[in-house]
């Protein structure tokens, strides 16, 4: 399926504009006013031989791909990273506190306290154990700050509601800006699709998508 346009409030990547890129385990590029598609998971969601897996495949990768490494060398590895990661997550491990309705709640209540005022929120859904969200951040407001603010939040009310402390999120969060209309329907089926993918039931499954981008041909489908 092809489109030209997006739907309405979408901003995609604009090639003639600054890029901020900034790196800590895996690659972050921001720009203002674009859209981004935002994987973030709990703290216990990977196991250590996951994480072990994870660390032998970067060091396996870096052997690979010698220095000095281009923005494609570090863009696959996202790529790689990410869908590993989210296969493991599709599994179901750790606790999964978000299987719990009440925490659910926090999570898609955190995220729209602020639509419309500090961004446009344009889709998601909550797995047991991790979140995915497409968003555009508005002027004077960064992604990392909206990000910080909104885990903060969730895991205030989280640690409150299953009497615990401690962490939550797992602090660094897999981010992407959205290139294009093309690109977007692909991650708004993908967002969608997620909860039967991981073989969730039906019934059980929370995901939202705006409804104006509904009606525009970007919505969840069947």
């Amino acid at each position: 399926m092809s489109f030209v346009e997006g739907p309405p409030n979408f901003v995609g990547l604009d090639w003639s504009k600054p890029i901020v890129k900034s790196r800590r385990k895996l690659p972050h590029w921001t720009q203002e006013g674009a859209t981004y598609f935002i994987t973030f998971r709990l703290a216990d969601s990977l196991p250590q031989e996951k994480l072990v897996a994870l660390e032998a495949f970067r060091a396996e990768w870096e052997r690979a791909h010698p220095e000095p490494r281009d923005e494609a060398d570090w863009q696959q590895l996202f790529r790689e990273t990410l869908r590993r990661v989210e296969e493991w997550l599709d599994a179901g491990s750790g606790e999964c506190w978000l299987r719990d309705e009440a925490c659910a709640s926090v999570v898609t209540r955190a995220m729209r306290h602020f639509d419309g005022v500090r961004y446009f929120l344009s889709s998601y859904c909550v797995m047991p154990n991790h979140v995915h969200v497409t968003v555009q951040p508005f002027a004077g407001y960064e992604l990392s700050e909206v990000l910080k603010s909104w885990k903060g939040f969730m895991a205030r009310q989280m640690n409150r509601r299953l009497g615990r402390t401690g962490a939550v999120w797992e602090p660094e969060s897999y981010d992407t800006l959205v290139r294009d209309a093309a690109h977007l329907w692909k991650v708004v089926r993908y967002v969608g699709n997620n909860p039967k993918k991981a073989q969730i039931p039906e019934e059980k499954w929370i995901r939202w998508v705006h409804p104006s981008w509904e009606k525009a041909g970007f919505g969840f489908g069947g």
